[in-house]
């Protein structure tokens, strides 16, 4: 197991891609030093990702119709790799069928690439490696009837396209339909010099309206969240709320969860069906050893130190925000379109610094009010990953 464990990790996150000679980022870095104090760097741990079982990728076809314009593929236990590489040094790296965004690793000022991304590979029931984190997409497609039957998640991708080049920007669209291919959920994602995006089409040719529920979560990786911060969200309306559960999330596990299957009753996507009840998560319950609170307030601090665990959605934020680690001194700046709520959580500072939960979680969402689409109707939304430190 230790082997095929290895094995995953060397394939998903130290992707063998040769660059092409790097071309020199133009912009002036940017200097984290000037605003915190110095902090010892330490040495990384094995990052880590969560696993659900899948059909068989063929991946000798996918090579054959998509090959080349700076991506490759590479068959991994049963799972589709995909990796991006720009000529820049800036590399994405993506599984299929799940869709999940394992890797981002972004060209540094110092002509170095750092991971953006936070992941965790563990061990499954069975033996198998469960991979979660990264960015992935949580969404409920349900007919505004109710009706249990006509509710959809988006948890198989089929890649429909490879455009672009190494030299300027790839795009890998993907696609996911439900079983009456009445609803599809296109993703196309695309590698930039200083960016990863995420543009989501959302379409619907049922006679009737559809809700839309969930979020574009991204595990950002940090030192610890004791160093790290966020910058531009002052003034903000919040909801507390308990963290959100998918199959990739990472959240450290409250006392009496592992004792009580009813844990992730309040925000598991096999049990949704409680959240749009109602259209709002306010009238669902809270886990069982969170307290049943209904707090809601306004951002105060401009830079908000997010050293304590907290989960939060916030109705009112910017489109963009930074996340700054003043332990690893570099900086993401969040953006989004769409999307009218911003998630985010924090696990925390009381855990190993670099560790599986040296992370903060930040998701574009419709999690208190659903997105809804007419009958026969699209929605778009994004969300943006962008790199200032070239």
């Amino acid at each position: 197991m230790e082997r095929n464990m290895a094995m995953v990790y060397g394939s998903l996150f130290s992707p063998n891609f040769t660059s092409l000679p790097s071309i020199k980022p133009t912009r002036s870095p940017l200097s984290i030093g000037s605003c915190f104090p110095s902090i010892k760097r330490r040495d990384f741990p094995l990052p880590g990702v969560a696993s659900v079982t899948y059909p068989p990728f063929n991946v000798d076809y996918m090579e054959r119709e998509f090959s080349g314009h700076g991506v490759t593929f590479d068959d991994i236990s049963g799972s589709c790799v995909v990796r991006m590489g720009l000529e820049n040094g800036s590399l994405a790296t993506l599984m299929l069928p799940s869709g999940l965004i394992t890797s981002y690793k972004a060209t540094m000022w110092h002509g170095g690439t750092l991971e953006l991304l936070h992941t965790s590979v563990s061990e499954g029931e069975s033996g198998e490696a469960v991979i979660q984190g990264g960015v992935s997409l949580a969404f409920k497609c349900q007919s505004d009837d109710d009706n249990d039957e006509a509710s959809w998640s988006p948890h198989t991708w089929a890649l429909r396209d490879v455009r672009g080049s190494p030299q300027e920007s790839i795009q890998v669209e993907l696609v996911s339909n439900n079983s009456q291919d009445m609803v599809e959920v296109k993703h196309v994602l695309t590698l930039q010099q200083d960016l990863l995006n995420s543009d989501l089409v959302i379409s619907s040719s049922k006679s009737s309206s559809l809700l839309l529920t969930g979020s574009i979560l991204s595990h950002l990786t940090v030192s610890t969240p004791e160093a790290t911060y966020a910058v531009g969200l002052e003034g903000s309306d919040f909801y507390s709320r308990p963290p959100f559960w998918t199959n990739f999330s990472i959240i450290p596990p409250e006392p009496r969860q592992e004792k009580d299957s009813k844990s992730r009753k309040l925000w598991g996507l096999g049990a949704v069906n409680d959240f749009f009840s109602t259209g709002v998560a306010n009238e669902t319950k809270s886990r069982p050893g969170e307290p049943d609170e209904e707090m809601e307030g306004e951002e105060e601090d401009n830079i908000k130190h997010l050293t304590d665990k907290m989960s939060r959605i916030y109705t009112s934020a910017p489109q963009y925000f930074t996340v700054m680690d003043r332990g690893r001194r570099n900086s993401v700046v969040v953006g989004r379109e769409g999307f009218n709520e911003l998630y985010m959580f924090s696990p925390g500072s009381s855990h190993r610094w670099y560790g599986k939960y040296a992370y903060i979680c930040v998701g574009q969402s419709a999690l208190l009010k659903p997105i809804i689409l007419g009958p026969e109707g699209e929605w778009r939304g994004s969300q943006q990953l962008h790199n200032p430190n070239m």
